[in-house]
């Protein structure tokens, strides 16, 4: 189940401190099984139940880097949207994100600097009201005035 708002751009003329965007996602054993496929992490943490029992998560988990995933397509497609380039990233893993957890990818803009049309994001990923994952991204956002 993917819940996502509407795709598009928000230029730099129009982001607001303090703007919220978000999306919705279920992580399944599908998108963890295409994630190793395409990382070549296949660490059986994530794909083995029998060996992921036996470590200290107790059971399989996906890869942080499939739950941060969800907040680059927050970036990349809702705030800023389509144009955005991404400088930089510091991520914070909180708690393992496993197979059927509703995951819910949050950015929120912190920081603008129209200048240079940078603009500082807080990033955080929650299940079941508990954050999973957290940071701060810093992107170059589009604008009008180089369309």
């Amino acid at each position: 189940m993917l819940d996502n708002a509407p795709r598009g751009t928000i230029c730099i003329e129009d982001v607001e401190i303090g703007m919220i965007r978000s999306l919705r996602k279920v992580i399944t054993d599908q998108d963890i099984e295409m994630f190793a496929e395409v990382s070549t992490d296949r660490n059986p943490v994530h794909l083995d139940e029998d060996y992921a029992r036996d470590t200290i998560f107790g059971g399989r988990i996906a890869h942080g880097m499939l739950t941060a995933g969800l907040i680059s397509a927050v970036i990349g497609e809702q705030l800023p949207g389509h144009g955005t380039v991404y400088l930089g990233q510091n991520l914070k893993f909180l708690a393992p994100v496993r197979p059927g957890d509703m995951v819910q990818a949050e950015v929120e803009v912190t920081d603008i600097d129209h200048p240079k049309r940078r603009v500082t994001l807080n990033t955080r990923c929650i299940v079941n009201d508990k954050k999973v994952l957290v940071g701060d991204a810093t992107v170059l956002a589009p604008s009008r005035k180089f369309d």
